[in-house]
């Protein structure tokens, strides 16, 4: 990993509000510099850091939050798209592709970059990407506060999903805590869930296993299984704790569906919900017990 200079720069202008902050990524020193003499013509423009791989920019971005990256695509080891992937996307600046080739153009765009630029960079290319940026800098800063708000509004509530409408109504914050359902992304579809129907939810790589009661009674065996790509910790923020404890680093279970638990001799515990299966208590979430029993 070669980090090649990170610096700040401090001017009069540095503090107004329209400027740019950003990074250039390349594995290339000359094709470093070149873009950053060119961008000396754009005082708008302000370069707090400069990096020769990947790894190195990644901590770059989240040490400086930057607005924008100039991003080279064609780098050894962690190319500019894997640099990218590697981003959370609540933490993604805004993207320009340097690259040598135009083929690359469409994936850059397929990556959701803002624009892309040929090496040699052209001060006119140059113009209009940094145009197209501020455009769209703009348009995400306001998108950007609906969806924080959205976002905690919906955190509150228990429902992610929530819409400006629904947030908007006098009342939307008491109705939505009243409201017994979590909203789950299966596929191409968004289901309500009833959170009684909840049996137990688990992790599956990248993914989570919602386990609910079928169309028959809620002790039967069979039942359905809801799909969704989402984190055990995303699932634990919608969800009260005090009645969906964690049990296990991959579980997550509904407490008023216990019915039986038995002890292990390493410590562990195995519980068994009225649907007739049984899961895993660890050691390390044994201070669970009292929401159990």
């Amino acid at each position: 990993m070669d980090r090649v200079v990170e610096r700040e720069r401090h001017s009069e202008s540095a503090t107004h509000g329209t400027r740019l902050r950003a990074l250039i990524v390349d594995d290339e020193p000359l094709a470093r510099r070149g873009l950053e003499i060119r961008l000396e013509a754009h005082p708008d423009v302000e370069i707090v850091g400069e990096y020769g791989d990947g790894l190195s920019a990644i901590a770059g971005m989240r040490e400086h939050r930057p607005d924008l990256v100039f991003l080279d695509v064609q780098m050894p080891g962690m190319d500019g798209f894997e640099t990218l992937r590697s981003i959370p996307a609540h933490e993604m600046p805004l993207v320009v592709f340097v690259t040598a080739y135009d083929h690359y153009a469409i994936r850059a765009f397929e990556a959701s970059a803002t624009d892309y630029l040929l090496k040699p960079v052209e001060e006119t290319r140059l113009a209009q990407a940094l145009a197209r940026v501020q455009q769209a800098r703009s348009q995400r800063e306001a998108s950007g506060h609906c969806a924080h708000l959205l976002g905690l509004l919906g955190e509150l509530s228990g429902r992610p999903l929530l819409d400006l409408d629904e947030a908007l109504k006098p009342d939307a914050l008491e109705q939505l805590r009243r409201d017994d359902k979590l909203a789950v992304r299966d596929g191409g579809r968004t289901v309500r869930v009833d959170l009684s129907s909840i049996r137990w939810i688990d992790a599956a790589g990248d993914y989570m296993c919602i386990h609910t009661d079928g169309p028959a009674d809620r002790a039967a065996p069979q039942g359905e299984t809801l799909v969704l790509r989402a984190t055990m910790r995303d699932l634990e923020k919608q969800l009260d704790p005090q009645r969906f404890p964690r049990i296990h680093r991959s579980t997550i279970v509904n407490a008023r569906r216990v019915v039986e638990l038995r002890p292990h001799t390493n410590g562990e515990g195995f519980l068994r919900l009225d649907c007739g299966q049984e899961l895993k208590l660890s050691r390390t979430h044994r201070d669970k017990l009292a929401l159990l029993i």
